[in-house]
């Protein structure tokens, strides 16, 4: 029985050191305006079912050019 306890045990901070490393990650890609496809993907999941999620280098190109303003002079 002991084992069986380490082994789930061990399975739990596995898991949560995944979920740490998740959130690190998704943190510093919101720090440096890297948008988050997989957060995308949910959200499209969950709120709009029947549309077709964007191909991942679509919504990277999207999300540039709404962050960017593609085609838009600066002003200096």
């Amino acid at each position: 029985m002991q084992v069986d306890e380490a082994s789930a045990a061990g399975r739990g901070l596995a898991d949560t050191g995944r979920y740490i490393a998740r959130s690190i990650r998704q943190s510093l890609r919101l720090m440096v305006g890297m948008p988050d496809y997989d957060v995308y993907l949910s959200h499209m999941a969950a709120t709009h079912p029947d549309r077709p999620p964007m191909s991942y280098e679509a919504f990277f190109r999207e999300r540039l050019e709404a962050r960017y303003g593609a085609g838009k002079g600066r002003c200096c």
